[in-house]
């Protein structure tokens, strides 16, 4: 990828398609919507959608806070405690830990402005792989 990206260019109404394939229980998937909407100290990220897990299927809502911290970008919950940091350059990775839990994302922004992140969770109850790709 040739441009360097900024947190100005997720601005804006997003379609979110979400895949979960859990080793341990049902498969999932989303359809939805990801906006990132301006605040004072960077921008907002609302997910949204229809969540089906196996036979149920049931609205869905996620926030976060996204800020440029130099040339990274910082994720932290709605509450504002940190979540993980990444640089928008290059395959993208980053850890959280949650005692007993380890998540692991990589981002694909490769294909621009169309861009992706996979998760892979594992913990005691916990084994999952979560792929989101983000359309205009």
């Amino acid at each position: 990828m040739s441009q360097l990206i900024e947190l100005a260019d997720f601005i804006g109404l997003w379609r979110l398609e979400r895949r979960i394939h859990d080793h341990l229980g049902p498969t999932g998937h989303l359809t939805g919507t990801a906006t990132f909407t301006p605040e004072t100290k960077g921008l907002r990220l609302t997910e949204q959608g229809q969540l089906t897990l196996g036979e149920s299927s049931f609205a869905a809502e996620r926030h976060y806070l996204w800020h440029a911290d130099h040339s990274a970008i910082e994720v932290s919950f709605d509450d504002g405690r940190f979540f993980h940091r990444f640089a928008p350059q290059g395959v993208p990775t980053a850890t959280h830990w949650c005692d007993p839990d380890q998540y692991d994302v990589t981002y694909d922004f490769s294909r621009w402005p169309e861009w992706s992140s996979t998760w892979l969770v594992k913990g005691p109850r916990k084994d999952y792989e979560m792929h989101s790709n983000y359309m205009r």
